[in-house]
């Protein structure tokens, strides 16, 4: 049983006027969001300095909104569908401009993560933008405005490494969070002129206990990933760490199977469509952040290791930056395969994409133009995976669950991440080569990660190859902005 939604026809078949403000104004939120992703990368070598604090403990402003995005994203989720998901988007930009302005204020260690982990808070925005679009833009707007969406996660990330880069150089650092601050400040307002609020809601009691168990659970799993190669992997603390994990998840699915009204619908996350695309998710996540692990660390190392190539990180951010050009490019090509072929072919064309870029990196190295290209051919399998995957959530969701499910699709790929971080970091630290008194990645370890890379993108093709074709198991909600008041339509639920 599904929900569909009905949907008033657009004039001449067009869509409603309001629709392109609402796609660019969520699109921008999106991005803004994801810029909290690489605003630090350009300042963790002086964060000791500027916080006056060990280099072991700055390295909490990163994993603090690690695990914040973690636990808030499902949460935030389920939540937009109970109370409105547009208001729980603005609850997250609040959250974002808040936490901006307590890092922009800091000079030392706790303000500094305290600000840090509000502003992962914020990280459900580009879910809850997905799924607000499902609520409101006519159906013919709806593929290619979730691909631009979806893949505002990798341009915000991409386009703000320069950007961050140029004003660590110029600026004082506390300029990196004045200027993320404003930027939520301006997403705040648009979104509450421009976007309006989704009619379909479920209502009913939130899930205290079972978010509580899922947050201990996530928490505890990717606190030992992200920090297992610093705390030691057989230490006793990580591998608490993972057996924490395993009990309270366990335990949390359990209850989550018995509750009236769970924090998450496991009965709809095992259904094929959407438990292959959480797993895909995964395996995408994974090996996108392979190569923002890869490609940084080789432009930036020594020319003297004869693999290096000696750049800056200003460098390094514009190296990068085509690729989210290049993501954003490709949403309206991945939707217009997802309308012609469905988004399960959509998807591994996307897998291929990747792989083929991570084995066209492992031969292409040597140059700045070499990278240039890796990054801009994976970029473009990614911003074709990442619009195919809220279609295949989507549509196999009724209108109802749509927050929780794009959400937990979203900490799907998150941890992929995660995991890629701690495996990769495994293989250039133990895969090494001297120079002087120093140890550094060897060019081989470098190719070893590729290499997993270009398996995680396969392993995502063979999960993807599992899902339907065209016909899904659930009718995408197709509800619509009215062109003369501009406010949300009317929605009504009727059974498929």
């Amino acid at each position: 049983m599904s929900d569909a939604l009905a949907r008033p026809a657009a004039a001449g078949g067009s869509a409603p006027p309001r629709s392109n403000a609402v796609v660019a104004v969520l699109a921008f939120a999106g991005i803004v969001v994801s810029l909290m992703q690489t605003l630090v990368i350009p300042i963790v070598p002086e964060l000791p300095k500027y916080l006056d604090a060990s280099a072991s403990n700055t390295a909490w402003a990163i994993t603090a909104t690690l695990l914040a995005a973690a636990v808030a994203t499902p949460v935030a989720g389920r939540l937009g569908d109970m109370f409105g998901k547009r208001r729980m988007l603005l609850v997250s930009l609040v959250l974002l401009v808040t936490g901006s302005l307590v890092v922009a204020m800091a000079d030392s260690l706790v303000p500094a993560i305290v600000g840090r982990t509000l502003q992962g808070l914020a990280a459900a925005v580009v879910p809850l933008g997905i799924s607000v679009m499902r609520d409101v833009l006519p159906a013919e707007r709806l593929a290619g405005s979730t691909a631009l969406m979806s893949a505002s996660l990798g341009v915000g990330g991409a386009l703000g490494l320069p950007a961050a880069a140029f004003i660590a150089d110029n600026f004082d650092w506390h300029i990196l969070f004045w200027t993320s601050a404003s930027l939520g400040v301006v997403a705040f307002a648009l979104v509450l002129t421009f976007v309006p609020e989704s009619k379909v809601r479920t209502g009913g009691r939130f899930d205290l206990v079972g978010s509580i168990g899922m947050a201990i659970g996530l928490v505890s799993l990717l606190l030992a990933v992200s920090k297992g190669a610093d705390w030691g992997w057989t230490s006793g603390t990580v591998l608490g760490l993972f057996a924490v994990a395993v009990l309270v998840l366990v335990a949390w699915g359990f209850y989550e199977l018995r509750t009236a009204q769970p924090l998450v619908d496991l009965r709809t996350t095992v259904r094929r469509q959407v438990l292959f695309t959480n797993l895909a998710s995964i395996a995408f996540g994974f090996s996108m952040f392979a190569m923002s692990l890869v490609l940084p660390q080789l432009l930036q190392l020594p020319e003297q290791t004869g693999y290096g190539l000696g750049r800056s990180m200003m460098t390094v951010g514009l190296v990068m930056a085509p690729q989210g050009l290049v993501m954003m490019a490709m949403a309206p090509v991945s939707a217009a395969i997802t309308k012609t072929k469905g988004p399960k072919i959509t998807l591994m064309c996307g897998a291929v994409i990747v792989a083929a870029g991570y084995g066209l990196n492992i031969l292409l190295m040597s140059e700045v133009w070499h990278l240039v290209l890796v990054s801009c051919v994976i970029g473009a399998g990614v911003g074709f995976a990442y619009g195919a995957m809220p279609a295949l959530i989507m549509g196999a969701v009724p209108a109802s669950e749509t927050g929780a499910a794009n959400s937990l699709n979203t900490l799907m790929r998150s941890i992929g991440t995660s995991f890629a971080s701690a495996i990769a970091g495994v293989v250039l630290a133990q895969m090494t080569t001297d120079l002087g008194s120093h140890a550094l990645p060897s060019e081989n370890a470098f190719k070893v990660v590729m290499a997993i890379g270009a398996g995680a993108a396969i392993l995502a093709f063979v999960l993807a190859s599992f899902l339907p074709g065209r016909r899904t198991d659930a009718t995408p909600a197709e509800p619509a902005i009215t062109p003369d008041a501009g406010e949300s339509a009317e929605v009504s639920q009727t059974n498929a």
